[in-house]
């Protein structure tokens, strides 16, 4: 007969499958003796660290606060299970609690971290949006991984579960592999250069924008889209840039900016960067993505359309996405494992089409109220989407929809060109 080891041997042996060696050391030691003393299975101390780490990361309280009050001696196997069960309640009651960012200077943001290093990447191909979903309405972007990985710190980034060790890579043959690529010059393209990195972030660095500029002036079909959430613009300023290449910014209020996108530029710098390249002639658009609920959401957003359609005229603008936090299980864990401060988990998180995301009462609220913020010629003139959402929110939201993604994608590209064609016309 095989004698079961010791507990304490055993929680050594599965302490390492969970996010326990993550926490703080007084957190570790509270649980250590929690598990001990309960007998946790490898499940009951995943579920409580991965929720004392939530507290560690949102900065709302210790776990000493959230505990149960215990007996003195050692509940049975259904008493462990409604301790859990309470703890459990109070974690995702303050979990559903609106979450609050108080101001904070912006000089405390984090600076970018990255090491940057240029390798043989193989074959360079035209990929698809790597979030696009069958139950999500898409736009079928096709995506151009120019440089992987990213430097900025954005907390609920997907792209830090794709890449690690903080290695940003450049192609050293992004020229030569993109004279390459079959273009076919009767069928328009919409690719973005934003899906595996910032595309505006690392500037001109190995000839990084003079290459792509040189690949969009050579190919007038393509629709070659910049999305970022910096203000390096200095490069761009000194060239004359085709009209067929379109620059858009990753908007939120700056509380969002400065506790939850981490060495980003704030948000008047990247407003500030928009307004400099529309001066030039270039078409610009704005992705209000993600969208995040907190106490003073829509006040907060109220204020940025007003300053949006303050600063810029429709005409300028070629496109307004709209969307919000969406997560894949990796990404979750991935964010636990940082365990930076961030409220970012701190979300009523339910199912939504295969990921997990906000409810939909709450998802309706903010899109409807951004929408509903921009009139007149701003909708006539301006291309509104919702991205990676399902299409049961676009005629509560809009007032209409689309009955495929390929008429979605067709819609958007010809909103697109009439845009270039305008600043194509001498």
């Amino acid at each position: 007969m095989t004698r079961k080891p010791d507990y304490p041997l055993k929680f050594e042996q599965i302490a390492t499958q969970t996010l326990y060696p993550r926490l703080s050391d007084s957190s570790r030691s509270f649980v250590h003796e929690r598990a001990i003393l309960h007998r946790f299975t490898l499940q009951e101390l995943q579920l409580v660290s991965e929720i004392t780490l939530d507290l560690e990361m949102w900065q709302q309280g210790d776990i000493r606060e959230l505990w149960p009050h215990e007996a003195t001696t050692p509940p049975d196997r259904s008493g462990k299970k409604r301790l859990l069960q309470a703890f459990k309640r109070r974690w995702e009651a303050l979990r559903e609690a609106p979450n609050r960012y108080l101001p904070i200077p912006l000089e405390t943001r984090q600076p970018v971290k990255a090491k940057v290093v240029t390798r043989e990447k193989g074959e360079l191909g035209l990929g698809f949006c790597p979030v696009a979903s069958p139950k999500t309405r898409c736009c079928n972007l096709l995506t151009l991984d120019a440089v992987d990985n990213c430097g900025y710190g954005c907390s609920y980034c997907s792209i830090q579960s794709f890449f690690s060790d903080n290695q940003v890579f450049f192609d050293q043959r992004l020229e030569e592999k993109l004279a390459a690529l079959p273009i076919e010059p009767e069928q328009i393209y919409h690719i973005g250069t934003g899906q595996s990195s910032d595309s505006l972030m690392w500037g001109n660095s190995h000839g990084l924008l003079d290459t792509l500029i040189r690949f969009a002036d050579r190919h007038p079909n393509v629709i070659l889209e910049f999305k970022t959430k910096s203000a390096n613009i200095g490069h761009l300023l000194k060239q004359q840039l085709p009209a067929n290449m379109l620059f858009t910014w990753s908007l939120n209020p700056q509380p969002i900016i400065s506790h939850e996108e981490q060495g980003t530029a704030s948000l008047e710098q990247r407003i500030d960067a928009a307004r400099r390249l529309a001066d030039r002639g270039a078409i610009i658009g704005f992705h209000f993505h993600p969208m995040i609920h907190y106490d003073r959401w829509q006040a907060d957003y109220s204020a940025l359309f007003q300053e949006v359609q303050r600063r810029f005229d429709p005409e300028e603008v070629a496109m307004i996405s709209l969307g919000t936090l969406t997560f894949i299980k990796p990404v979750i864990r991935s964010i636990r494992e940082q365990g930076n401060h961030s409220q970012i988990l701190k979300l009523p998180l339910v199912k939504a089409d295969g990921k997990l995301s906000y409810p939909d009462e709450i998802k309706l609220a903010l899109f409807s109220h951004a929408y509903r913020s921009f009139a007149g010629d701003w909708r006539e003139q301006v291309f509104f989407y919702l991205c990676m959402e399902n299409q049961r929110f676009w005629k509560p939201v809009f007032g209409f929809e689309y009955e495929s993604n390929d008429a979605f994608e067709q819609a958007m590209k010809q909103s697109y060109l009439g845009k270039i064609r305008a600043k194509s016309m001498p």
